[in-house]
């Protein structure tokens, strides 16, 4: 009689792993009439830390840009630590880049609307963000680059 064994994923802890806000121009930008155009960049990163845990960090940076000049940047790196368990291994990368993300961006964007609304401007509301389109598109990427890599031939 076999035992059946439960798959674990659970939320061991949440935190904001990095913040960094930058205002290179203060004070002389605040006296732009102009609006920003704002870029968005986002990452993901994984890595084992062992007994089935995992660290899954967010990093979202947002440069703000009139012409040439920086407005602001900000930088988060949100954080969580998951215990993944007795999960086939063929499941666990989806689960760490888009399970864990899409529970990690709500955090992200909060703390990306507080950085740049302390640093004096209107916040940066981030739209939601398809994970699972992500990690698609990246999946499709690396087999794109491994099928167009070059290939040795040897020369007779």
């Amino acid at each position: 009689m076999s035992e059946q064994v439960e798959p674990v994923f659970s939320i061991e802890k949440l935190y904001v792993k990095d913040l960094s806000v930058e205002v290179p121009n203060a004070p002389q930008i605040y006296l732009e009439r102009e609006s920003p155009s704002v870029n968005i960049q986002m990452q993901n990163s994984a890595q084992g830390l062992g007994d089935g845990a995992f660290e899954v960090v967010l990093t979202v940076t947002i440069t703000a840009t009139i012409e040439d000049k920086t407005v602001f940047l900000v930088e988060v790196g949100q954080g969580g630590i998951f215990r993944i368990q007795n999960v086939p291994d063929e499941n666990i990368e989806p689960l760490l880049s888009i399970a864990c993300p899409n529970i990690l961006f709500p955090y992200a964007r909060e703390v990306v609307s507080d950085a740049v609304t302390r640093a004096g401007f209107a916040p940066v509301v981030l739209q939601p963000v398809n994970f699972e389109a992500m990690y698609v598109a990246n999946l499709e990427q690396q087999q794109a680059q491994m099928a167009g890599a070059p290939h040795e031939v040897p020369i007779q």
